[in-house]
């Protein structure tokens, strides 16, 4: 697998570009403000074709190259219909004051091809597989994207917001619930293998082994059961 990743805009959000080799069809997740030069450089370096962006959740520094990107490239967007209002109003994630502040005189909208997600979903994309795990607490739409291993690559989860090396996502935007992300973690995040690389929104990338003996909002908290699905 290959998966390219750099730190979009002020807020300095990872956008990764996955696919399964040069010279093959890709995967854009969370191009944030200013990401569509960084995309295009990727998509040079490694002769990609994107086929779909993938958002983990709905606030401005994930989602705000998402229109950009998917008229250029004429592609859907793929994000959690809890946080699908904030691809056109994106204030709501941070309240009346903090928003008009932030977007006074602004216009956001969605992109043309919108697809909503849903928990335990298998996307099959690009040559990959990803699964979607609806992971709320940072925002009430946020999810992870998580891609199986083999003999030779671990397994990868893109975690957005969710789990940060050494933290987790804030909770005290709206939307937020400090007690529903600790859920989420001790259900998306603990069950997984130590070895599963965990590629997170902002910061450097870590392990589900590394955060589950060394984090302190995890240390706590015990693994649930993953839900039963069926095929």
């Amino acid at each position: 697998m290959l998966i390219a990743g750099f730190p979009a805009g002020s807020w300095g959000t990872n956008c990764f570009v996955v696919a399964p080799g040069p010279g093959e069809e890709c995967l854009v997740i969370d191009p944030g403000q200013d990401a569509t030069e960084g995309v295009e450089e990727v998509l040079r370096e490694h002769r990609l074709r994107p086929v779909a962006v993938l958002l983990t959740h709905g606030h401005i520094d994930h989602v705000f190259s998402v229109v950009a990107v998917s008229l250029t490239k004429n592609i859907p967007a793929y994000i959690h219909p809890d946080d699908r209002e904030l691809l056109s109003d994106p204030a709501k994630g941070f309240g009346l004051p903090v928003g008009q502040q932030l977007f006074g005189g602004l216009t956001f909208g969605e992109p043309a091809d919108v697809k909503e997600l849903g928990d335990g979903a298998v996307l099959r994309l690009a040559g990959l597989q990803l699964t979607v795990d609806h992971a709320p607490g940072h925002t009430p739409g946020s999810v992870t994207f998580s891609a199986p291993g083999d003999a030779d690559v671990p397994p990868v989860l893109f975690s957005g917001d969710l789990l940060f090396a050494g933290s987790i996502g804030r909770t005290d935007l709206p939307g937020g619930d400090h007690p529903t992300i600790l859920a989420s973690l001790a259900r998306v995040c603990l069950p997984l293998p130590d070895e599963t690389a965990v590629l997170p929104g902002h910061g450097p990338t870590t392990t589900i082994g590394r955060e589950r003996v060394a984090n302190p909002f995890l240390t706590g908290l015990s693994a649930a059961p993953a839900p039963r699905r069926g095929l």
